[in-house]
């Protein structure tokens, strides 16, 4: 039995559509959440981080960490773990997330003109210009959405899909009878073939969370066992990577063999970088001394730690809460809230985040503020770069500790 398949946009009726389909035809909705729950089962990342994939803001620690990477590797997974299933209506981003070579799936889009979708918004009691900014966003992740997985950054574009349903020229109920009648369409039928590559996606879902875990980032192609790998990056030592590659995917399940080669991103500017679990990858360096805060991050940078800047301690407050940071590194006199604030708030609502002083102005009583308020440490200024990144790995192996606690209960 075939797959359905529907994308669609912000207030296209698409409630009621895909309930009306799964009523007449039995099969079983499986949503974004759902997904994303099962992903979570499998990787261990938090139900939330791993939504954030679907938006089109990226973390500025992503570069570092790849987080956004390992969640769609795990994505990819799931799904590839759930269509060993059929009779499923699979609704929302992750409908994106099947290959094109699995044929047995009617792919569908919901789509609406702008004026339209804001009397539907209007209908259920949404201001208008509220709706505007919530169409708007909601396009923003879905164009960046099909860009990322599609190369498409038109997320209704009709080559995407085999029926493109143009809400407000046709009724729910019409939208309903269209769908489930292509449903039955020979096209759609199962074959060998199609089912074999529902068997590679797995193989490659496999393979790519396999690499994720181990810190490297590369597209993954399987056929029938046979897996070619893709780097995009430039790296300075090739063919030890690709050794390094070969051997590691060579000894997972289902792998017959391993071929790797240079995609056509290979030769830009930026390098290929594997994650290094040992280092913290997501630090913020908080003071307003701006020369001396650019110079440490770019300090960091080079002994492969993640670091981004914040100003002052309002600005430090937000991205902790946006960016979550699981180190900071905070200066104590600040203009605005000081650092003492910006410690004590912080701890109260994150306290998993391991924050450092790094203070040219402190005494004794600060210091005794601070380590009682929940400080990892207390350093002055000056300070020298291997004391300060031996700190850091010694926060970092702190974080790394919780999280094996919290994942064992």
């Amino acid at each position: 039995m075939s797959v359905i398949s529907v994308f669609n946009g912000l207030y296209c009726n698409e409630e009621s559509v895909i309930s009306g389909v799964a009523e007449k035809t039995g099969f079983r909705q499986i949503q974004d959440r759902d997904v994303i729950a099962a992903a979570g089962k499998l990787s261990g990342i938090s139900n939330d981080r791993i939504s954030r994939t679907f938006s089109s803001q990226t973390s500025i620690f992503n570069p570092f960490t790849h987080e956004k990477e390992k969640s769609l590797a795990y994505l990819k997974l799931a799904m590839a773990e759930m269509l060993a299933q059929e009779k499923l209506l699979l609704t929302g981003f992750s409908s994106h997330l099947i290959p094109a070579g699995i044929t047995h799936v009617l792919r569908v889009c919901l789509i609406a003109e702008m004026s339209y979708r804001l009397a539907q918004a209007e209908a259920s009691h949404t201001p208008e210009k509220d709706a505007q900014k919530l169409i708007r966003k909601s396009d923003e992740d879905r164009s960046a959405w099909t860009s990322l997985l599609r190369q498409e950054k038109d997320p209704w574009e009709p080559a995407l899909y085999d029926m493109v349903i143009p809400m407000g020229r046709i009724s729910e109920s019409g939208a309903i009878d269209l769908i489930v009648a292509n449903i039955h369409r020979d096209v759609l039928t199962p074959t060998a073939e199609s089912r074999r590559a529902v068997t590679d996606f797995l193989l490659q879902a496999q393979v790519e969370a396999a690499l994720a875990c181990e810190g490297h980032n590369v597209d993954v192609m399987a056929r029938e066992g046979h897996v070619t790998l893709t780097i995009n990056k430039h790296v300075l030592m090739l063919s030890r990577l690709e050794q390094e590659l070969k051997t590691f995917v060579s000894g997972l399940p289902g792998v017959k063999s391993v071929a790797t080669q240079v995609g056509k991103d290979f030769h830009q500017a930026d390098i290929y970088r594997k994650y290094d679990f040992q280092t913290p990858s997501k630090v913020l360096l908080v003071d307003d001394e701006r020369e001396f805060v650019q110079t440490l991050s770019e300090r960091l940078t080079m002994r492969d730690m993640g670091s981004a800047v914040a100003y002052d301690g309002e600005s430090a407050i937000k991205m902790a809460r946006e960016e979550e940071p699981e180190v900071m590194i905070l200066d104590l006199k600040m203009p605005g809230i000081d650092g003492i604030e910006v410690l004590r708030r912080v701890k109260e609502t994150q306290p998993d985040i391991e924050i450092i002083i790094l203070t040219g102005h402190g005494s004794e009583s600060d210091r005794k503020i601070c380590m009682d308020l929940g400080a990892f440490a207390y350093l002055q200024k000056p300070v020298d770069i291997d004391i300060l990144s031996a700190t850091l790995k010694k926060a970092n192996e702190q974080i790394q500790l919780k999280k094996s606690v919290s994942h064992s209960d």
